[in-house]
């Protein structure tokens, strides 16, 4: 996941950093985990329901950065967002595009810390599970709020995963990297929620959903 270049970790990936990750090997069975495939209808209910909350009500252009497959990129669309998905896997991206097709969507093979847009501007820049693994989070998060229109959100999935050797980013950490750059933002604790993972969790999980001035 250098990079961003998935929108998941599994049990697996607990102790790495995802840059030793070989994602376009992984792609084939990354839809097997409850909450990346969202094959389980209370799964993708619970998901579906959250992204109505966090994404703006109108239709608009949403940017989803570590895409992996397209799970949430295609809960967007079916919300009648035009959605552009950038993910550094080539795998992740022919299974999304695969995923969505026939719908507002197009699908980059790309760095989600630098995403391959030029000079196309969001109403909503969602990332799940990506900035953690990003070598400069910050840097990121000031890239990602300038590819934000007026009045846009960050919608950012995150948590602290394992007990061992647990990799994430927690909250307070996030909420600080952002606190300068937004106009406002609130947290939801996620971790609560068995519906959106498939099962109970006792980690640190949760989003932040910041709008800028």
């Amino acid at each position: 996941m250098t990079n961003g270049a998935t929108n998941g970790v599994t049990n697996d990936d607990h102790g790495s950093t995802g840059a030793d990750v070989d994602w376009d090997a992984r792609a084939a069975s990354f839809d097997d985990v409850p909450d990346h495939g969202l094959r389980n209808p209370e799964v993708r209910r619970a998901w579906a329901e959250r992204l109505r909350g966090w994404l703006p009500e109108r239709a608009g252009d949403v940017l989803d950065l570590g895409c992996g497959t397209g799970s949430l990129s295609l809960l967007a669309a079916e919300r009648r967002h035009h959605v552009t998905g950038v993910d550094l896997s080539p795998a992740m991206v022919d299974l999304a595009r695969a995923k969505l097709a026939g719908r507002d969507a197009v699908f980059l093979v790309g760095d989600a810390a630098a995403p391959p847009v030029g000079e196309q501007r969001f109403d909503a820049v969602l990332a799940r599970h990506v900035l953690w693994a990003l070598p400069d989070p910050g840097r990121a998060l000031r890239q990602w709020r300038e590819l934000l229109r007026p009045g846009g959100r960050l919608v950012l999935i995150e948590g602290v995963w394992g007990s061992v050797s647990p990799v994430g980013i927690p909250a307070d950490v996030l909420t600080g990297l952002l606190a300068p750059q937004v106009h406002e933002m609130r947290v939801e604790h996620l971790s609560g929620d068995p519906l959106l993972w498939g099962k109970d969790v006792e980690d640190e999980r949760y989003a932040v959903v910041a709008t800028v001035a």
